[in-house]
């Protein structure tokens, strides 16, 4: 089941940016989710690669597809049926696509994950 974007996201897609109504708009769906998710794009924390989005977390780095992530928070707190029930991670993702504000690399991320460890 694909969930249809929500209103703030055809807004950000329109806009092509982070707006201040677009960011209220966020905040007052998503709460300190969706301000998570604001501060991880503004510091350029989402990382795509050819097979995965990543966004980097405060301990550790969470692949994210569509709107499914591979954290704790969306394993074990959120409905996967409420498109409004999103960890930050997968938020951050949307909206940093959306935008063009992520950090692209032309590598597999396990070949990057292997260069890091």
């Amino acid at each position: 089941m694909t969930a249809e974007p929500l209103e703030w996201e055809h807004a950000l897609a329109e806009a092509g940016e982070l707006t201040p109504d677009i960011v209220e708009r966020v905040l007052s769906i998503h709460g300190d989710r969706g301000a998570k998710a604001i501060d991880a794009v503004h510091e350029g924390r989402v990382k795509e690669y050819r097979d995965f989005t990543v966004v980097v977390g405060h301990g550790d780095e969470y692949v994210v597809e569509g709107r499914a992530c591979t954290c704790l928070d969306a394993q074990y707190n959120l409905d996967p049926d409420d498109p409004t029930d999103r960890c930050w991670h997968a938020l951050a993702a949307t909206i940093s696509t959306t935008i063009g504000e992520t950090d692209r690399f032309d590598l597999w991320y396990s070949d990057m994950r292997d260069l890091m460890e």
